[in-house]
């Protein structure tokens, strides 16, 4: 007897267990647009109608808002007066982080290239070509990193100072630039004495003076 209730029992219980799964198939179906275990391909489900639709995700995944995209508005250039420059600022950051960059690539590249030709200048006869190499390379890197670091130094220096004069005076002119150029060429050989601080702050100031003169050209 107990085998004809048992046989009927399980497969009453195996029927009734399908009956869920396919429930939830269905429910799958219509909340997704397919029947995730049928999906044997993934472009099966692209091409299906409404299936990448974003109203049909978990509400929690916020896809429904569509794309949201930053709006990044463009800040105020510098409004001073005579801050109008050869590249577009927007206050003395800019021109501390741009001016000190460049001039510091500047000297690298400069600085390199003149180790470059110096070494070849050096390079001891009938040496073999590693060494050769060598020597080259350590002429390179000596005079590049060095060269590239005192122009990053003073340009750094010389934005600050200027900058500073900039923002006491109101306004951004020559006569600033010039004197920025002068204490920054004093600041820079303080260590080495008197002649040679009248030496840099000189320099400098012809050098600021000099780029004055070629943004007003440019300009």
């Amino acid at each position: 007897m107990s085998w004809l209730f048992g046989g009927r029992k399980s497969q009453t219980s195996g029927a009734e267990e399908s009956f869920p799964n396919d429930s939830k198939s269905q429910d799958s179906q219509n909340s997704l647009g397919f029947d995730p275990s049928q999906v044997t391909n993934v472009s099966s489900i692209i091409s299906t109608p409404g299936a990448l639709d974003t109203s049909r995700l978990h509400p929690l995944a916020g896809l429904e808002r569509g794309v949201e995209y930053l709006d990044l508005e463009e800040e105020q250039l510098s409004t001073m007066e005579g801050s109008k420059s050869l590249i577009p600022s927007r206050g003395w950051t800019d021109d501390l982080c741009y001016g000190t960059g460049a001039v510091y690539l500047t000297g690298l590249g400069l600085g390199g290239s003149y180790g470059f030709f110096e070494g070849l200048k050096n390079i001891p006869p009938n040496s073999p070509g590693k060494l050769q190499l060598n020597t080259v390379l350590n002429h390179i890197t000596r005079r590049g990193p060095f060269i590239g670091n005192n122009a990053g130094v003073l340009t750094l220096t010389y934005n600050l100072i200027n900058s500073s004069i900039d923002a006491l005076r109101g306004k951004h002119d020559s006569a600033n630039s010039v004197v920025a150029g002068a204490v920054t060429g004093a600041i820079f050989k303080s260590s080495k004495g008197l002649k040679p601080m009248g030496y840099a702050s000189g320099m400098m100031a012809v050098a600021a003076a000099g780029w004055c003169g070629l943004k007003s050209v440019l300009l």
